[in-house]
């Protein structure tokens, strides 16, 4: 019998349970409906495919099934391009098992050729992101805007990296950092999540999804919900010592270090934002004579 991965069907009813039949444009006909969104027999339909063959795939079996397949219910149940891309990774470990446990070695720093890029771009906070929300690297000023994560309780050690997601749902002060909170940890969950699929067996997101899940009952809700995303560009607003700040946000990934993403921060010119960076900057300098880096590649204590 082949495997059922609980992924797969619980993702799938999920996706399912978001489209109504107007979404789909399929009539309504008479009667209530006992589903919210799809039924089985309607995305069977709409993908092309027989009702006992997707009810096999949504019971978590993804062996066999080809790219073509994947493509049809990927228009039925109208996927974002992110969620589709998890689909496949799914997919990935299903057909392939052995292979999807040979993966790169997750980062625990950055390179220096990596921290000399971040540090060239010093009028703009920079951190450098792990595929689990590490702060692995910053510039000053990266480091003075989230200060409150490099301090944060949720913080191992002084030697550990802070982590984005446990600071968003295991730190109080949190609430007072991120104007919008939520977003901020449906973030989280939608990265962790698209993570937790192109690599299933990576033992620290598996633990740090533990903890979470454990110690967090938001984070467990909005897990259970397997919303899937990549942060990409942006805006926030975030409240900190020198002043709210309105910023926008670019992610970048770098292809000689894939597992690592940039994010870079950036005010309007002549803002009261960039006047209050100005500040931050003075602020991050004045911080970094008292406690300098440890090192190229390492993320500031």
């Amino acid at each position: 019998m082949a495997p059922k991965d609980e992924r797969v069907r619980d993702f799938l009813t999920t996706r399912r349970a978001k489209i109504t039949p107007d979404m789909a444009g399929i009539p309504k006909g008479g009667g209530a409906r006992r589903v919210p969104g799809l039924r089985r027999e309607e995305v069977a339909m709409l993908s092309g495919v027989s009702v006992d063959y997707y009810t096999r795939i949504e019971k978590g079996d993804l062996t066999g099934v080809s790219d073509e397949v994947l493509d049809a219910l990927a228009r039925a149940l109208q996927l974002t391009e992110d969620e589709s891309a998890y689909l496949y990774d799914l997919a990935r470990t299903a057909r392939r098992p052995s292979r999807a446990r040979r993966q790169p070695k997750a980062a625990t720093g950055v390179p220096q050729q990596v921290q000399l890029l971040i540090d060239a771009m010093s009028a703009t906070p920079v951190i450098a992101l792990s595929r689990r929300l590490d702060v692995l690297a910053s510039n000053p000023l990266g480091r003075a805007l989230f200060d409150m994560a490099f301090t944060s309780p949720t913080r191992r050690s002084s030697a550990s990296p802070p982590n984005l997601a446990s600071v968003v749902f295991l730190d109080p002060a949190a609430a007072t950092f991120y104007d919008d909170l939520d977003d901020a940890a449906a973030a989280c969950v939608r990265i962790l999540r698209a993570q937790a699929g192109a690599t299933p067996h990576d033992k620290q997101l598996i633990q740090l999804v533990g903890e979470l899940s454990t110690r967090s009952t938001d984070f467990r809700s909005r897990w259970a919900a397997h919303d899937v995303g990549v942060h990409r560009a942006g805006r926030k607003t975030l409240h900190h010592q020198v002043g709210e700040l309105i910023l926008g946000f670019e992610e970048m990934t770098l292809a000689s270090s894939p597992s690592i993403t940039l994010s870079a921060y950036i005010a309007e010119p002549a803002s009261p934002t960039a006047e209050r960076l100005q500040l931050l900057a003075s602020w991050a300098a004045t911080t970094a004579a008292v406690s300098p880096r440890l090192g190229p590649g390492h993320a500031v204590p």
